[in-house]
C-alpha cells in the first residue's frame, strides 16, 4: 500500500513513566489497521521518557476516520494521563527506507 498521509509525534512522559508510553502505543488499535501502513515507535537513548512515533496512513481521510473511531478515542483517553505536556507533531510521508526488525 502506498503512505500518502504521515506524520512524526514526539512525546514525553510523565517522569519515569516512559516504559508505561512505550507499552501503550505498541498496542495501539492503529497496529492492526490496515489503512495504518506505517508504526514506528523509538525512544531517546538520553531520557527514556521521550518518545518518537513516526505514522504512515493510505490517506488522510483513513486517519481521520480511524482517530474518530470509540476504540481510538478510548485509546487517547488512556494515553493524555502519560504525558507531560503537550506532544510536538510534523507532517511526513515515508517514501522508503527498510524496517530494522
Amino acid at each position: 500500500m502506498t503512505v500518502n498521509h504521515g506524520f512524526h509525534a514526539v512525546m514525553t512522559a510523565q517522569p519515569g513513566r516512559g516504559d508505561e508510553l512505550v507499552a501503550l502505543l505498541l498496542d495501539a488499535p492503529s497496529l492492526p489497521n490496515e489503512d495504518c501502513v506505517v508504526f514506528l515507535v523509538s525512544r531517546s537513548g538520553a531520557n527514556p521518557d521521550v518518545i518518537w512515533l513516526a505514522e504512515g496512513w493510505t490517506s488522510q481521510q483513513a486517519h481521520t476516520a480511524f482517530f474518530a473511531s470509540e476504540p481510538a478515542q478510548a485509546f487517547v483517553a488512556k494515553l493524555q494521563p502519560l504525558l507531560a505536556g503537550e506532544s510536538q507533531y510534523s507532517d511526513a510521508v515515508p517514501v522508503g527506507g527498510k524496517p530494522a526488525f
